[in-house]
């Protein structure tokens, strides 16, 4: 049963959902009468329409056939390149009445305001995770059963979403069609795009409950509030390791294949993701757009500047479960969880020594090598890497930035004020398996190590 409202629009009598269009509201009531679906071959997903079988099944061919008339760009639905056509007019008429913020479709707009409201109607059957919008639950089920149906048809790799397949596809023609009209830094996604036009603007609409902290994307808004659940719901098949995000897990899937797909085109290094490859291209450019408005230090990435504040205001959201440390940094939080465990995932090739960090893997696999490509421009000096050149430029600066809080001693790297922090604390967490002797650092553990060696000689 419908009904025609004063606007024009109309309401299904049976779920209240209002649709503008006639065909697309009757073609709704259907799924009420429950109508026999259709059903296709590929990956089995049914439908009530004819038509719907139809534009599904395109994204199993990869058939695109409307085109972007302004910049090429091929979709495989009308829909899609009309809210792709809004990016080039800058169109967004669907305002959201609490928050003013603007949206291409109404779609996008009906899902924000569940951010509002809190509503959360689609539940996984499996584990009762609940989520705002369909497509969410639909990924997530692909966690449960490892589906991956979006298929790269240049190098075979699969993805759980078509988002995923579109963006790794740029890495192939390293396309970057999303320009920032502020700076003119282009970017693979618009998601990306809007995410990089808040640090312009400084809006951060997000805010945790818990800790008052506020974030610019939901997502990120999302992925912290884990932090204080300690949820970590993405899971490696091979080792079992948890994360908290999911391109921790994808970054984290790359020890076990080795993969690094992402090169720099000036020098040709490989990384694992993206963004390692974008913090490293600033090392040749020497680009640093982002300020410490506190002490004007420049950084190349918005989160090196997040994580550099940490340093002014002392804070500490990473928490060891197993001794209590915190630290401002969930990598070292991961480093840190290794000294328990004493795992080391990430192996030489050429000669089997074992590292807990891929960092460290990396700069050893230079000491086989000898490759040093950081220069320092005042005296010649060269680096296997860009943390070591920026080190020993603090010797010619004399700049030491890391403050001890309670004898106010100054040191130039984060990790002499560690250790200097143990001589108030007395904390020695490097513990010799043999002996029991502990000790303040990492190095003087090895040092110990060696007697025992001898010893056995």
């Amino acid at each position: 049963m419908l009904i025609q409202r004063v606007d024009g629009s109309y309401e299904s009598t049976v779920c209240g959902k209002v649709i503008n269009c006639f065909n697309e509201i009757e073609r709704h009531e259907e799924t009420h009468k429950g109508g026999q679906p259709n059903e296709w071959q590929p990956c089995g997903e049914a439908s009530s329409y004819p038509t719907s079988v139809q534009r599904h099944m395109i994204t199993h061919s990869g058939e695109k056939p409307y085109a972007c008339k302004q910049c090429g760009k091929a979709f495989s639905s009308s829909s899609n390149l009309r809210t792709h056509e809004k990016t080039h007019t800058g169109e967004k008429p669907y305002d959201c009445k609490q928050c003013g913020k603007a949206f291409a479709t109404s779609g996008h707009l009906q899902i924000h305001g569940r951010m509002h409201t809190g509503e959360k109607p689609y539940e996984c059957k499996q584990c009762g995770k609940a989520f705002s919008t369909s497509s969410s639950l639909k990924i997530h089920g692909r966690m449960h059963t490892g589906e991956k149906p979006y298929e790269c048809k240049q190098c075979g790799k699969a993805f759980t979403q078509l988002s995923g397949l579109y963006s790794h596809e740029k890495i192939h023609t390293g396309e970057k069609p999303y320009d920032c009209k502020q700076c003119g830094k282009a970017f693979s996604r618009s998601s990306h795009l809007h995410s990089h036009e808040k640090t312009h603007t400084g809006e951060k609409p997000y805010e945790c409950k818990q800790c008052g902290k506020a974030f610019s994307t939901s997502s990120s808004f999302q992925i912290h509030g884990r932090m204080h659940t300690g949820e970590k719901p993405y899971e490696c098949k091979q080792c079992g390791k948890a994360f908290t995000q999911f391109s921790g897990l994808y970054s984290h899937e790359k020890i076990h294949t080795g993969e690094k797909p992402y090169e720099c085109k000036q020098c040709g290094k490989a990384f694992s993701t993206s963004s390692h490859l974008h913090s490293h291209e600033k090392t040749h450019t020497g680009e640093k757009p982002y300020d410490c408005k506190q002490c004007g230090k420049a950084f190349s990435t918005s989160r090196y500047l997040q994580i550099h504040g940490r340093m002014h205001t002392g804070e500490k959201p990473y928490e060891c479960k197993q001794c209590g440390k915190a630290f401002s940094k969930s990598s070292h939080l991961d480093s840190h969880e290794k000294i328990h465990t004493g795992e080391k995932p990430y192996d030489c090739k050429q000669c089997g020594k074992a590292f807990s960090k891929s960092s460290h893997l990396d700069s050893h696999e230079k000491t086989h090598t000898g490759d040093k490509p950081y220069d320092c421009k005042q005296c010649g000096k060269a680096f296997s890497t860009s943390g070591s050149l920026q080190i020993h430029g603090r010797m010619h600066t004399g700049e030491k930035p890391y403050e001890c809080k309670q004898c106010g001693k100054a040191f130039a790297t984060g990790s002499s004020l560690q250790i200097h922090g143990r001589m108030h604390t007395g904390e020695k967490p490097y513990e010799c398996k043999q002996c029991g002797k502990a000790f303040t650092q990492s190095s003087h553990l090895h040092q110990h190590e060696i007697i025992h060696t001898r010893e056995k000689l």
